[in-house]
């Protein structure tokens, strides 16, 4: 699972397929002539059919990549005359490219600042997922620590040098065993994400073994025993099992911090009950988070299409591919801030 989404970390996603179902027929016209009335902004080349065609460059952020992979898989599906050049890097990355215009839409995980607004930065909210402590599944004190759960205090000391042992973190004395801390080394929404649950904090603050990208993270977990870490949901939990990947074991937050995983504090076991505790607020924010499309300026042509097709059809596959979609209210308060 890792390996392969290293592999498709660079994928350019051009799939040929039929056109747009009666289900999607009707917004799919609707869009196409709004884009042809406003001009046919760049990026978009009318073919002599008045079919859309055209390429379409995405980057950023790992916890949007696996979603935009799909989206742009069933975008395809309905404009089969658009390519898409998608690749993952971090945050920092897909806010830098989309400035300097050397992609079209940046997939960034963490807020805006007021530095990238003030360049132009433009972002829509698209979905939600959250950040999760990660350990490895053979760790010596696993049970104890799944039962009791770890406070926000606790695991800022760990990030911070202050608790050093999993006797500590655990309660139990007589377990000396090192924790090995690991974090990003890439600028990434995942550590800002992570850094703000844990206290006033940045990226910069969280110590450890730097490790780049979410698959290099939960591998470094994986091959040590001794290991923690945070990965973003979908690179902690196997799309196709729904379970922690093989090797990994979700850390969880005793979030009243009374020293007991209480009932409502249970939701670990699979990605569905983790997704369901996001959606509803058992699961704190942060490290529940938006998740941003960002353009330079207000989008425009294929850009601009393509993003409203996420904010309607598109949250469709959200659910899932692992991703929490937003409400109606949302949604359409997204769209109008695009008009």
């Amino acid at each position: 699972m890792i390996q392969r989404l290293c592999d498709q970390s660079k994928a350019h996603v051009v799939e040929q397929d039929s056109g747009p179902g009666p289900a999607t027929t009707c917004i799919s016209l609707f869009l196409i002539a709004a884009l042809l009335i406003s001009g046919c902004a760049a990026g978009v080349q009318e073919g002599t059919d008045q079919e859309i065609r055209g390429i379409l460059s995405i980057s950023g952020a790992w916890a949007l990549y696996p979603m935009v992979i799909r989206w742009a898989e069933e975008f395809n599906r309905v404009y089969p005359e658009v390519e898409f050049d998608i690749s993952a890097g971090g945050a920092g990355k897909g806010m830098a490219d989309v400035l300097a215009g050397a992609v079209d839409i940046g997939m960034v995980s963490r807020d805006v600042h007021p530095s990238e607004i003030e360049q132009g930065a433009f972002w829509v909210v698209v979905t939600k997922d959250a950040v999760v402590a990660t350990m490895n599944a053979d760790n010596p004190m696993l049970a104890i620590l799944q039962t009791h759960g770890v406070s926000r205090n606790s695991l800022n000391k760990v990030w911070l040098g202050e608790v050093m042992t999993w006797g500590e973190l655990a309660g139990e004395a007589t377990a000396s065993e090192e924790i090995h801390v690991y974090t990003r080394s890439d600028a990434c929404g995942a550590a800002e994400t992570w850094a703000a649950f844990l206290g006033d904090l940045r990226q910069e603050d969280l110590q450890g073994v730097a490790v780049y990208g979410d698959p290099g993270l939960a591998e470094a977990v994986v091959q040590d025993r001794l290991g923690i870490g945070y990965n973003n949901l979908n690179f902690a939990y196997d799309a196709e099992s729904g379970l922690p990947l093989p090797g990994l074991a979700i850390l969880p937050i005793d979030v009243d911090a009374d020293g007991m995983l209480d009932e409502n504090e249970r939701f670990y076991e699979n990605r569905e009950s983790l997704m369901s505790a996001i959606a509803d607020g058992r699961y704190p924010s942060p490290p529940a988070r938006g998740l941003f499309l960002v353009t330079d300026g207000q989008p425009e042509g294929l850009a601009r299409l393509f993003i409203q097709w996420v904010l309607t059809e598109g949250q469709a596959y959200t659910q899932e591919t692992g991703y929490i979609p937003l409400s109606e209210t949302q949604s359409s308060a997204e769209l109008e801030n695009i008009e």
